[in-house]
């Protein structure tokens, strides 16, 4: 792959706090690699800031390998950016021109209030998970791999749920600020094994509670949850959520 350098204007959203107003600054940034991630260039950036007596760019980043999530931007309009199945760390500047003008903003979303410039808080997701995102079991020993017999779809659709790493792209893709595609994928991974039976009813109607309370946006199928997801998650657990929480609720209902 052919390897070059470019200079790139770059419109940074700035903004000193969640109570504070933002607005866009402009940067210039030359001879910038073909073959750095995004958030290098980031690093080359705010290297240049410090030199010249500026506050480097907030923004969030953990491990860099695409697992964590953290490295949430809006890039061009885009959640993580112009490629598919992708982190903004996964992100390589060779996605751009020379000369081009890059715009990017933090994840824009009542239950992500700006800390400081590009970095977010994203805690709503981790209430979400607290308030039922677990399953109960019995200390001790570990129990044998072949001691539960798992069907082969249930395990492979619960594995592919398992893969949501949380990043919020589901939300700031979302014109409704929707976290139905987060919870569906978190509820999906433990409502298809039966170790996840015990809390299967409790658990989908304290997490859709909370995501409720947290102030995300309902869910009008538009599907862009789906097309910006990083790792891919179906929107067909959104509809594995849906049904898991109408048959819980009947439950309830039937119990009490």
């Amino acid at each position: 792959m052919e390897h070059y350098n470019m200079n790139l204007t770059l419109k940074v959203w700035r903004q000193t706090n969640s109570k504070t107003a933002g607005s866009f600054e402009t940067y210039q940034v030359n001879d910038i690699s073909s073959e750095m991630s995004f958030l290098e260039m980031f690093d080359v950036l705010n290297e240049q800031l410090i030199l010249n007596g500026k506050d480097a760019i907030t923004f969030d980043h953990d491990c860099r390998e695409g697992i964590c999530g953290a490295c949430s931007m809006y890039i061009n309009g885009r959640a993580h950016g112009p490629w598919a199945a992708n982190t903004t760390c996964q992100l390589h500047m060779r996605a751009f021109k020379d000369g081009d003008t890059i715009v990017v903003e933090p994840w824009r979303s009542k239950a992500f209030p700006v800390i400081k410039d590009l970095m977010v808080n994203r805690s709503a997701f981790d209430r979400i998970i607290q308030s039922g995102g677990y399953v109960s079991v019995n200390t001790g020993n570990a129990v044998d791999a072949n001691a539960i017999l798992i069907d082969k779809k249930n395990a492979d659709d619960a594995f592919m749920a398992a893969a949501c790493i949380g990043c919020g792209a589901c939300v700031a893709a979302c014109v409704n600020g929707s976290a139905m595609l987060f919870v569906g994928a978190k509820v999906s991974q433990l409502a298809l094994l039966p170790q996840g039976g015990p809390e299967r009813e409790s658990r989908v109607l304290s997490m859709v509670a909370q995501m409720d309370k947290e102030g995300f946006g309902n869910c009008t199928n538009t599907y862009a949850c789906e097309a910006e997801c990083p790792k891919g998650i179906s929107v067909s657990n959104i509809a594995r959520l849906n049904r898991e929480y109408l048959s819980a609720g009947l439950t309830t209902e039937d119990v009490s």
